[in-house]
């Protein structure tokens, strides 16, 4: 009757006495699983013994290559300096410039008029100025005139010099018989101021030899030569052209 009571009243110790059974037996089965384990033959291990090859015999490294000597490297030139970048023009438009304002024209003053004096003498001196250029006009206008005669007077001189020589030379010439049509023979004639003849050349001939040389016959002929009137006349070298059919 005690002991009944006893385990109802102290329920803790059939706790305590069921956990130690479970770790007795727990500790029992870490033994005999050890011993086990301890008793088990080692397995073999298995080695493949591998020949070495011999290493191979050791090169001596080739012998370094001489430096090549240093070049010369050429000094750079210098670079020219970069112009510097134009300044970027604003975005903004710039404001025309104002027009400057045109400045006044000055009045022209009225001038004074002349008085009657002075009218009267630019008039005069006016009228002077007109007749001094119509008489240079009038002298020029005479002096053309004057040469003109003169040339006209000097160029019938002239011809009638010519004339006078080409007519006495004419007079001289024997023509030859079988000459036709009217051929003409120029000759340059030479001669001094006395007239007389230096010589005589052939310039053009008129196709005609006889006739030719009856011409260079009359010039020799008629040295010496008629003189000009006027001494300026005088020419030393002439050109002498005769046809035989002139008159």
């Amino acid at each position: 009757m005690s002991a009944v009571l006893d385990e109802r009243t102290d329920p803790g110790k059939a706790a305590s006495a069921a956990l130690a059974a479970l770790v007795h037996l727990a500790l029992a089965i870490l033994l005999v699983y050890g011993i086990r384990w301890q008793t088990r033959a080692p397995e073999a291990v298995e080695v493949e013994l591998v020949r070495a090859v011999p290493a191979p015999a050791a090169v001596a490294p080739p012998a370094p290559e001489p430096a090549p000597p240093p070049k010369l490297e050429p000094k750079p030139e210098p670079k020219p300096e970069p112009k510097p970048a134009p300044p970027a023009k604003p975005d903004i438009a710039l404001k025309e410039k104002e027009k400057p304002k045109p400045k006044p024209e000055p009045r022209a003053e009225p001038k004074p008029e002349p008085d009657k004096a002075s009218r009267q003498l630019m008039t005069d001196a006016l009228k002077r100025e007109t007749a001094q250029i119509e008489a240079r006009k009038a002298e020029q206008e005479l002096a053309n005139i004057k040469a003109a005669q003169s040339a006209s007077a000097r160029s019938k001189a002239t011809a009638d010099y010519i004339g006078k020589i080409r007519g006495k030379i004419k007079g001289n010439i024997v023509l030859p018989p079988d000459i036709k049509g009217n051929p003409e023979a120029i000759f340059d004639v030479v001669q001094l101021p006395s007239g007389e003849i230096l010589s005589v050349k052939l310039k053009k001939s008129s196709g005609h030899a006889a006739y030719d040389s009856a011409v260079e016959r009359a010039i020799l002929k008629s040295s010496p030569l008629p003189k000009p009137e006027q001494g300026d006349l005088f020419s030393r070298a002439l050109e002498l052209k005769f046809r035989p059919l002139e008159e």
